[in-house]
């Protein structure tokens, strides 16, 4: 992976328990902060706290953050491939990418949230590992149409034959982000087809999964560093005092159906400590995850303070 790629960070914004505005605006005033990319869930019942709150399907939204936004770049976190076709995914990748003057990402993943399947009357297949085999073949589909080739599916799950994506997406290759660790499936899909990949977890998790990762992209005869790694960091209140921002934490878990509140309540020294070793390990795009009600504080001082101590940290890297 490239050493000297520029640290980029994003916000996920939760769509659930807000209202239109709120994340709307929010988009926005990331958007005029600096925020590399913003993200949202693709989620059609709440998935933190209780399952039975409101929440905003994740296309509609990101076109409507396409229209108050200028810089950032947008992309589910990520797109359930089970919701849609993948032939019609494409298409609406390459739709928000013109509604957007070019800055759609389409992420993709397997779909785990069986209850909002069965509330929908959605196919959720026979297990995980069958989504997955699902996915491969639907991701073949989406590059080939995002790359204005005319796929036909390989059978099995899907069924488009030569289709056309006109017009074309308006940047020359919108990248596809695939989430997810699975070592046999996803990240072998990732190799062969993303443009980008995301990951959480500890940096033990996270180490080994980028090993398998490389792995993969040896057997495929790929480099590894043409794959953007992106990190999920966990919601996080940032504030000077522990304890002000446990507080803040605890709130946005009872705005949230229950939940117990934002995993990291901590300073931007702890957050920076936090993160630096996977800078270290070569991750350059990490984002947050924003609960509502969103806190202004903690969107600020994350791309204000955060975002350039972890630059210091890159190019201390790049000098050993």
């Amino acid at each position: 992976m490239a050493s000297n790629r520029p640290i980029k960070v994003g916000a996920l914004l939760w769509p659930q328990y807000t209202d239109w505005a709120s994340l709307r605006d929010t988009a926005a005033l990331a958007d005029g902060l600096g925020y590399d990319s913003l993200w949202t869930w693709d989620h059609l019942y709440p998935i933190v706290g209780s399952p039975k709150g409101p929440i905003f399907e994740g296309y509609t939204t990101l076109a409507g953050w396409a229209c108050v936004t200028k810089k950032a770049t947008l992309g589910l976190m990520v797109g359930a491939n089970t919701f849609r076709n993948p032939a019609l995914t494409a298409k609406i990748a390459t739709s928000l990418d013109h509604v957007s003057d070019g800055r759609a990402v389409l992420g993709i993943g397997g779909a785990w949230f069986g209850t909002e399947h069965e509330a929908f009357g959605i196919d959720f297949g026979e297990g995980f590992g069958e989504r997955l085999d699902w996915l491969d073949e639907a991701v073949e589909i989406m590059r080939g149409m995002l790359d204005g080739e005319e796929p036909s599916a390989r059978g099995g799950r899907y069924h488009a034959k030569n289709v056309r994506n006109d017009p074309p997406p308006v940047q020359k290759r919108l990248p596809i982000l695939i989430g997810g660790g699975g070592e046999k499936k996803t990240l072998r899909t990732t190799a062969k087809y993303a443009d980008m990949w995301n990951i959480g977890g500890d940096v033990a998790k996270v180490r080994h999964k980028d090993e398998v990762l490389r792995g993969w992209c040896d057997e495929f005869g790929r480099d590894e560093s043409e794959i953007e790694r992106t990190l999920s960091t966990g919601a996080t209140v940032l504030r000077d005092d522990v304890a002000e921002a446990k507080n803040v934490a605890a709130l946005l878990g009872k705005r949230n159906g229950g939940w117990r509140g934002a995993e990291h309540a901590e300073t931007v020294d702890q957050m920076v400590e936090r993160l630096a070793p996977y800078v270290e390990m070569g991750f350059r795009h990490i984002y947050i995850d924003m609960p509502a009600p969103y806190d202004r504080e903690t969107l600020e001082r994350f791309v204000g303070e955060v975002k350039p101590r972890l630059e210091e940290a890159v190019t201390a890297t790049s000098r050993r």
